[in-house]
C-alpha cells in the first residue's frame, strides 16, 4: 500500500511539473483505496450536520429557488416580452443552461460536502475566490431582500382593516388628496404611505420608522430560523415552502371565475414570436433562468453539502427545476387572470362614461365612438416596474374581491413565506462556507449567525430612508447580476476545464453508482460557457451603451418618470460590482504568492510546513489512498509530525507538539 501511495505521489509531482492534470486511477488502484476512503467518508458524514429527511432537503431547495421573483418578475417579463413566446424561450434556456448548471452545483456540493469556498478550493486552490465572491453577493442580496420582506410585513399588518387602506383616496377637509386623485389609491398608498418616497435618489430624507420596524422584525425572524443551522431551518420549511402553493391554488380558483380572466390568460399564452429577434429578450430570459434557480449564490451547494453522498442529485436537479418552472407558470396564470379581470373592469367603466358623453352630445352632432379592446388597456395600464406588480397592480385588483381584507392578508402572508424561504437559503450561502472554512466561526456558530443578522439590519437602514426604494432597485439590478454571471462562468470553467469534465463525471458515477449522461460533458464545456459569456456581453453592452436609469415617483406630477443615475450613484453601483468580483483575482494572487513562498494554500491555512508533495485540493476524491495497512488511517501528509481530528465534516490539522 505504501508503494502504491509513493507511485501516486510521483505521478502527481510529475503532472504538476508538466502542467497536466493527474489521471484518474486505474481500476485496481481504485479498489485498493476505496475501502479506506469509504471509512473516511463515513466518519466525515457522521461529524457534519445532515438533513433529518429527504423531504426537508427538497423543501429547502424548492423554497430557496422559488421566491418572490416567481410571483412578480416572471409574470412581468411575460407581460413585457410576448407572453407565450417568452415562456417557450425560457423553457429552451432552462433545458440547455439552467438544469446542467444547477446539476453541477448540486453534484459538487454533495460530492465534496463543503460550502462554496471549500468546494472551489478543492477543485483548484487558484479559484478559491469564487466561493468568497458568492458569499459577498449573497450578503448584498440579503441586505435588500429582507427589506422587501419588511414591506410584505407592513402590507400584511395593513390588511386587517375594512375597507383596505389603499381602496380609497384619503381626504383633506372636503377635498381628495391631490396626489392620490391624480394617480390611484394603490399607487398613493405605496409611494406615500408605505415608502413616503422622495422625488429622486439625490434627496435622502430621514428614516421611515414603520418600515425600519418591519425590517427589524424580518431580521429577527431570519435569526430565529437560522440559529441552529439546517436543524432549525429544515423544520420551518415545512410551512414556509408549502403554504405559498396553497395560496396560489386558492387565488387561481378564485381568479378563473372572474369576468375577464379568460382574456387575460389568452394574452399570457398568445405567442408573439417576433420578440425572439430582440437580443434583450434573450438576455432577460437567461437572467431569469439564472436567478430562478439561484445559480452562483452558493446556497445550492450549501444545502446539497448536507446530503449523504449516495443521494440522487441528478434526479433532484430535474425535480426542483420542474417545480420551479411550474410555480412560475402557476403564479403567472393567477396574475394574468386577476389583471385581466381588472382590465375589463376599467374598460367597462370607460365605456359607461363614454356612452354618457355620447348621449349628452347627440343633441349637438352625431358622434361615432370606436371600440377599444380592453386587453389594450391591460397592456398599457400595467406598464410598471416588476417590483410594483405585487404592491400596486395586484393590490388594486384585490380591492374588487368580495372580502378583500381576507384575500389581501392571504396574499401578503404568501409573499412573506416566499421571501423568507429564499432568505434562509441566501443566509446559508453566507454562513455555511464561512463556518466550514474558519474554525473560530464554526465554534461560535450561534454568535456568528446573530452578529451577521445585526450587521445586516444596520446596513439595511440605508434602504429604509425615504429614498431607500431607489437603493433597493440599484442593488437588485447591479449588485448581483454581473458578479453572479462572472462567478458562474468561473465555476463552469473550473469544473469542465481545470478539474476536467471527464474526471468529474467519473466521480459522479462512483458517487451515484450509475453513469451520468455524457451530454453533460459537452453542455458544461461548450454550451453553458458560451451562453453565459453571451449573457455577460449583452449585459455589459447594455450598461455601456445606455446610461443606467431608475424609476422615480414625482410627487407634483403624481406619476412615474425615468431618471438617470447621478455620477455618485454610478460610482456606488460600479463599486458594488467590483467588490463582489474582487475576491476572484485576490484568491488567485494569494495562491501565486504562497506558491512562491513554497507553501500550498491548504498548508498555509492549516499552519504547518508540508511534509509531502501531494496537494489534496488538486487530487480527485477517489485517488486518496489510506496509508499503511490501517484502513482507518489517512494519507501520510496528515500523519508525519502532525495530528488530525474530524470537526464538522472535514479534517482539522494541528502540530503534535503544540496541541494534543
Amino acid at each position: 500500500m505504501c508503494d502504491s501511495f509513493e507511485r501516486a505521489n510521483k505521478r502527481l509531482v510529475l503532472s504538476q511539473m508538466t502542467s497536466e492534470k493527474p489521471p484518474l486511477p486505474a481500476d485496481g488502484q481504485r479498489d485498493e483505496s476505496e475501502a479506506g476512503l469509504e471509512v473516511e467518508q463515513v466518519a466525515l458524514e457522521a461529524a457534519r450536520d445532515g438533513w433529518d429527511s429527504k423531504v426537508e432537503y427538497f423543501l429547502a431547495q424548492v423554497g430557496f429557488s422559488v421566491g418572490l421573483g416567481n410571483v412578480w418578475r416572471f409574470p412581468y417579463l411575460c407581460h413585457q416580452n410576448g407572453g407565450g413566446a417568452f415562456i417557450l424561450l425560457y423553457v429552451l434556456l432552462m433545458g440547455l443552461v439552467g438544469v446542467p448548471l444547477f446539476f453541477l452545483e448540486l453534484a459538487a456540493g454533495q460530492r465534496i460536502r463543503q460550502g462554496s469556498i471549500g468546494v472551489w478550493r478543492h477543485i483548484s486552490p487558484k479559484l478559491v475566490g469564487i466561493g468568497y465572491s458568492s458569499c459577498v453577493v449573497c450578503f448584498f442580496v440579503a441586505l435588500y431582500y429582507n427589506v422587501i420582506i419588511g414591506w410584505s410585513i407592513f402590507y400584511l399588518g395593513s390588511s386587517f382593516q375594512y375597507p383596505l387602506p389603499w381602496e380609497n383616496c384619503p381626504t383633506e377637509g372636503n377635498d381628495t388628496v391631490k396626489e392620490c386623485a391624480a394617480s390611484s389609491p394603490t399607487a398613493y398608498f405605496w409611494y406615500r404611505k408605505a415608502l413616503d418616497i422622495t422625488d429622486s435618489i439625490d434627496e435622502t430624507g430621514e428614516l421611515n420608522p414603520i418600515i425600519t420596524g418591519c425590517l427589524l422584525a424580518a431580521w429577527v425572524i431570519v435569526c430565529l430560523a437560522m440559529y441552529k443551522g439546517i436543524k432549525s431551518t429544515g423544520k420551518v420549511m415545512y410551512f414556509s415552502s408549502v403554504f405559498p402553493y396553497v395560496v396560489l391554488l386558492c387565488f387561481l380558483i378564485r381568479g378563473v371565475t372572474l369576468d375577464g380572466a379568460s382574456e387575460g390568460i389568452k394574452f399570457m399564452f398568445y405567442p408573439r414570436l417576433e420578440i425572439w429577434a430582440d437580443v434583450q429578450v434573450w438576455r432577460q430570459a437567461a437572467t431569469q433562468v439564472f436567478f430562478a434557480l439561484g445559480l452562483g449564490f452558493g446556497s445550492v451547494i450549501a444545502y446539497s453539502s448536507y446530503n449523504p453522498r449516495n443521494n440522487n442529485c441528478h434526479r433532484d436537479a430535474f425535480t426542483v427545476s420542474g417545480v420551479n418552472f411550474m410555480t412560475s407558470v402557476l403564479a403567472t396564470l393567477v396574475v394574468f387572470a386577476v389583471l385581466g379581470f381588472r382590465a375589463k373592469t376599467i374598460a367597462t367603466e370607460c365605456v359607461k362614461r363614454s356612452v354618457k358623453m355620447i348621449c349628452e352630445c347627440l343633441i349637438l352632432k352625431h358622434i361615432i365612438m370606436p371600440e377599444v379592446p380592453y386587453m389594450y388597456i391591460f397592456q398599457k395600464r400595467y406598464d410598471f416596474p416588476s417590483i410594483s406588480l405585487a404592491f400596486i397592480a395586484f393590490t388594486e385588483a384585490m380591492t374588487l374581491f368580495p372580502g378583500s381584507p381576507f384575500w389581501s392578508a392571504l396574499f401578503f402572508l404568501m409573499l412573506l413565506n416566499l421571501g423568507l424561504s429564499t432568505m434562509f437559503g441566501t443566509m446559508a450561502g453566507i454562513l455555511t462556507p464561512l463556518t466550514d472554512t474558519f474554525k473560530t466561526l464554526r465554534n461560535h456558530k450561534l454568535l456568528f449567525t446573530a452578529c451577521s443578522c445585526v450587521v445586516g439590519f444596520l446596513i439595511g437602514l440605508t434602504f429604509t430612508q425615504r429614498c431607500g426604494n431607489y437603493f433597493v432597485t440599484m442593488f437588485d439590478d447591479y449588485s448581483a447580476t454581473l458578479p453572479l454571471i462572472i462567478v458562474v462562468i468561473f465555476q463552469t470553467i473550473s469544473v469542465a476545464w481545470v478539474y476536467g469534465a471527464d474526471r468529474f463525471l467519473e466521480d459522479l458515477k462512483r458517487m451515484l453508482d450509475r453513469p451520468v449522461p455524457v451530454v453533460y460533458k459537452y453542455l458544461w464545456k461548450y454550451v453553458c460557457p458560451a451562453a453565459m459569456l453571451g449573457l455577460l456581453g449583452a449585459s455589459l453592452l447594455k450598461m455601456i451603451l445606455e446610461r443606467p436609469t431608475y424609476t422615480a415617483w414625482n410627487r407634483e406630477k403624481a406619476s412615474k418618470e425615468n431618471l438617470p443615475y447621478p455620477d455618485w450613484a454610478l460610482a456606488v453601483l460600479s463599486a458594488l460590482i467590483i467588490v463582489a468580483f474582487l475576491p476572484v483575482p485576490i484568491g488567485y494572487i494569494h495562491f501565486l504568492l504562497l506558491e512562491r513562498l513554497g507553501q500550498s494554500p491548504a498548508d498555509a491555512e492549516a499552519g504547518y510546513v508540508p511534509c509531502a508533495t501531494t496537494d489534496i485540493d488538486l487530487t480527485p476524491l477517489g485517488t486518496l489512498p489510506p496509508s499503511g495497512d490501517d484502513p482507518n488511517s489517512f494519507p501520510p501528509l496528515l500523519h508525519e509530525n502532525h495530528g488530525s481530528r474530524l470537526q464538522n465534516g472535514h479534517i482539522e490539522h494541528f502540530e503534535s507538539s503544540n496541541e494534543l
